[in-house]
């Protein structure tokens, strides 16, 4: 490829992929499937790396982080970032509203929003360009974080005019990132986040952008600095532009003409608050009309045409009862608070997170305690506090365990980690639990295999590692509780099936620490099957897009120990299959498939594939599968019971295939 012939590419990749993105983590509407985006990224990637003077602030290959920072500059803010005032109660709302109505000597109208629980900041551009980003610090100076800001997919590295400007937002995490972060803590002993604004907070402010780039945040944009940019004389008006510009601004806010009008607002959203994918504490309420926001100016410390109503804190009380400890399958102990049953939340609880030992003893959590519950970030329940007057007097400080409760080995504190470990690898909860993760859905997809038959069949002596489940007989699973002739068929025929799994799902299933799925499948397809990746070095593993240090050496450590090879030897043995069965990056342009480049969509009952393996295998010969028909659709491909997507296509006149046409599709591509 000639520069001018790279540069014309990869110009045009970057505004397709930006495009993708903005698709996705603003408007979530994607119009592709990840692979098709990852195919992209991958031939961008190959641009830059061959010609470097190509690379573009707006790239997204720039989003993935990699800059370790000496600390963060402090950034004064020019027009300052002001705080509101808050409201607690429909009295105090009202009394704000009759406050404007004297100032400006009329009614007016509100633009109403949702108050999101994250971190305030501010992003410059220059001629539409990203140039800085920064926190809201005391309002006057904040500190320079635009190196992280960069790897949050939802600020637009470069906006659809050019424009210079100032805008101001929240950055926050969505509910499902930080309950998967705090997992991914826990397992690895670290303390983990009290809710998803710390998290926010905490993932902004790292000094290695990577890690940043990991923790998946997200944004909402509400103001401009100077609003003249964009000539609007509302703040309604406003977001809208600021949306058509690029940000992300949140759908939900609504124009209320009355004070009446906004709470009701305020009490749908306090109603249906837990629904939401992101957290808020409450509903911002602004005066819609630009030139009644100038009238009324500022205090020293806020505006005066603004207003944020305050939810109360969602907190319960109740006693606790006692503590449970289980061990996970990376051997790190978790207790979990047994309390008796309170309403909090719209939903009946009765456990809680207590996280790890260091956290009951800095509470003082104590059996009997009168306990404070709340939902972290509205999904976990978690012990806020102990109410200290309500204690018995025969309290006594709560004796944390010294073994662990299902192996009696002795539980250790491991460098830097406040969580107590088990490091017994024949400990049986490791084993359980490593088993139940191995046939899980996103990784060997055995069905029929839940917990509790798993748990039988390691108390049996049936399985003690993952690659027995391969020598299973039918007469070995009609011992089991509650397994008949036909379940037993059932299971030896989904356990027959995952032997031939691309590896990327055994990678994942092997439960190798930080290794999740997606990882997984950037390793397989990279490097070809499960051999190679136990004999790549730490270098190899680190130059691989979106993997850092952290995995690498974790791969490294765990395909150091000879079990793991004697392990792979034995799934080999018994028929695993052990080498990626999709096509890899290097081989797409070659391969000659009717799917390729084609928009897909599946519907009806398919027969002989599950809908998912359907569409990882189009997805692996590059095509593109979609969940609804439009005119943008190149096939339809119909299984039984095939309903109105059918009828849309037909009267579209867009090619229809049968289940069995697609089969010898896939068939006939993969011998090619």
């Amino acid at each position: 490829m000639t520069f001018q012939d790279a540069e014309k590419r990869s110009a045009e990749l970057r505004v397709e992929l930006n495009q993708y993105a903005h698709e996705y983590y603003v408007q979530d509407q994607p119009s592709v499937e990840d692979a098709v985006y990852d195919k992209k990224y991958h031939e961008l990637v190959a641009i830059e790396t061959d010609f470097p003077d190509l690379i573009t602030p707006e790239s997204p290959t720039q989003r993935v982080g990699g800059k370790v920072l000496e600390g963060f500059e402090k950034v004064v803010h020019t027009i300052p970032l002001y705080s509101l005032n808050d409201v607690f109660n429909k009295e105090e709302l009202i009394a704000f509203d009759e406050r404007v109505k004297k100032a400006v000597g009329h009614a007016v109208s509100y633009c109403c929003e949702l108050k999101i629980d994250g971190l305030s900041i501010s992003l410059k551009y220059e001629d539409g360009v990203f140039v800085q980003g920064a926190t809201r610090g005391d309002g006057s100076v904040g500190e320079n974080i635009t190196e992280n800001l960069k790897t949050v997919k939802s600020i637009p590295l470069r906006l659809k005019e050019p424009l210079t400007i100032e805008v101001r937002g929240e950055c926050y995490m969505p509910k499902s990132s930080f309950v998967k972060l705090n997992q991914q803590r826990e397992e690895a002993g670290k303390e983990v986040f009290a809710n998803p604004r710390n998290a926010a907070a905490g993932s902004l402010r790292q000094l290695d952008t990577r890690v940043a780039a990991q923790r998946n945040l997200s944004t909402f944009l509400y103001t401009l600095a100077d609003f003249g940019a964009l000539a609007s004389t509302t703040q309604d008006h406003a977001l809208n532009e600021m949306a058509r510009l690029g940000f992300r601004t949140n759908p939900e806010h609504q124009v209320c003409e009355t004070i009446e009008e906004v709470w009701q607002y305020i009490e749908r959203f306090h109603e249906t608050r837990d629904d939401l994918p992101y957290e808020i504490d409450g509903i911002v309420i602004k005066v819609n009309e630009f030139s009644v926001q100038d009238a009324l100016g500022f205090t020293v410390k806020a505006p005066r045409w603004a207003t944020a109503y305050k939810f109360p804190p969602e907190e319960e009380q109740t006693t606790l009862i006692d503590i449970d400890w289980t061990i996970g399958r990376t051997g790190v102990l978790t207790p979990t608070a047994i309390m008796e049953p309170v309403r909090l939340a719209g939903t009946t609880v009765s456990r809680a997170s207590l996280h790890n030992s260091d956290y009951i003893e800095k509470k003082d959590i104590r059996l009997k305690d009168t306990i404070l519950v709340y939902k972290a970030g509205d999904i976990i329940p978690e012990v806020a506090q102990v109410i200290l007057e309500k204690r018995p007097e025969d309290s006594q400080p709560y004796p944390v365990p010294t073994h662990c409760p299902i192996c009696e080995s002795e539980l250790v504190h491991l460098d830097e980690e406040v969580a107590l470990r088990c490091i017994n690898p024949k400990c049986p909860a490791q084993i359980k639990e490593g088993l139940s993760h191995f046939v899980s859905r996103n990784a060997m997809n055995i069905d029929g295999l839940g917990p509790r038959v798993l748990a039988q069949m390691f108390d049996k002596g049936l399985v003690t590692d993952v690659a027995d489940l391969y020598s299973l007989e039918k007469e070995q699973l009609l011992t089991l509780d509650k397994i008949k002739d036909k379940s037993a068929e059932n299971i030896l025929n989904a356990i027959d099936a995952s032997r031939e799994n691309s590896v990327e799902r055994l990678i994942f299933g092997l439960g190798i620490r930080h290794v999740g799925a997606k990882a997984a499948g950037i390793l397989a397809e990279h490097f070809g099957d499960l051999s190679t990746i136990s004999r790549a070095t730490k270098d190899e593993i680190v130059n691989l897009n979106t993997i850092g240090e952290t995995i690498a050496d974790s791969l490294v450590t765990y395909f150091e120990n000879e079990e793991v090879h004697e392990l792979m030897q034995e799934l080999a043995d018994r028929g695993v299959n052990l080498v990626y069965k999709g096509i890899r990056a290097s081989q797409l342009a070659e391969v000659e498939s009717p799917f390729k480049d084609k928009t897909i969509v599946l519907t009806g009952k398919l027969l002989d594939y599950n809908r998912e393996e359907a569409k990882e295998k189009i997805q692996n010969l590059g095509g593109k599968v979609t969940g609804s028909v439009s005119k943008k659709t190149d096939l339809v491909i119909a299984g039984e019971d095939a309903g109105s997507k059918l009828a849309k296509a037909e009267s579209l006149g867009i090619e229809v295939w049968n289940e069995q046409q697609m089969i010898v599709a896939i068939e006939e591509s993969y011998s090619n």
